[in-house]
């Protein structure tokens, strides 16, 4: 008898369950909304009048902490400037197998060269497929970025569209006063990026 009555007893949750609203998502049709500054995928961006924002210089490089970022600068070409330093990165190399996505690379780059997306479900047939060079990180001649399909199998492509969220927060130490100001470059292909919302001065 009191098999049976347990049995009735979780037969009971069972059915009551069966009737309330999932909670979870319908994966892979359905994408949960990633929040503004979520670490993915890197993106070398580009100046609006079409030069790279690189120059080289390494710094994101000496930055990262689990050593994943190759770079090698080197001279602009006088007739041809491929950006408006003296220099610019000529090999720009991420190992996605090593990155831990902590963004310490945003935040090192002078120039704002090298900003993240939301973008973090890929998969690769073999190791050497996983270091993205600059072909892959590189936006293309309107500003957007290289969906590298052909290379990489991408969940959710669009999350690629989702960028600079870290940049965009409204001021070192969160400081309200800075809010709605712009502090940094406008990117090819999408222009001047609004700033971050959501942060008021205390009234008194």
């Amino acid at each position: 008898m009191s098999a049976a009555y347990d049995l009735l007893k979780g037969l009971k949750v069972t059915f009551r369950e069966l009737f309330r609203k999932s909670v979870t998502d319908k994966y892979p049709k359905e994408f949960r909304d990633k929040p503004q500054r979520f670490h993915g995928r890197h993106v070398l961006n580009k100046y609006e009048d079409g030069m790279e924002k690189c120059i080289g210089c390494e710094l994101c490089a000496g930055a990262c902490p689990a050593q994943c970022i190759y770079v090698r600068g080197e001279d602009n070409p006088e007739e041809n400037p491929v950006s408006p330093g003296e220099r610019y990165g000529f090999i720009y190399e991420i190992n996605m197998l090593r990155c831990i996505y902590c963004a310490l690379c945003v935040e090192a780059c002078p120039t704002e060269a090298i900003t993240m997306t939301s973008l973090f479900e890929m998969s690769v047939a073999n190791r050497s497929e996983a270091v993205f060079d600059k072909s892959i990180l590189l936006v293309d001649e309107e500003g957007n970025p290289n969906t590298h399909e052909e290379q990489t199998k991408l969940t959710n492509p669009d999350e690629l569209k989702n960028a600079d969220g870290w940049m965009r927060a409204t001021s070192s130490s969160g400081n309200p006063e800075f809010e709605d100001t712009v502090g940094w470059t406008g990117s090819l292909g999408v222009g001047e990026r609004e700033p971050e919302k959501g942060q008021s001065l205390e009234e008194e």
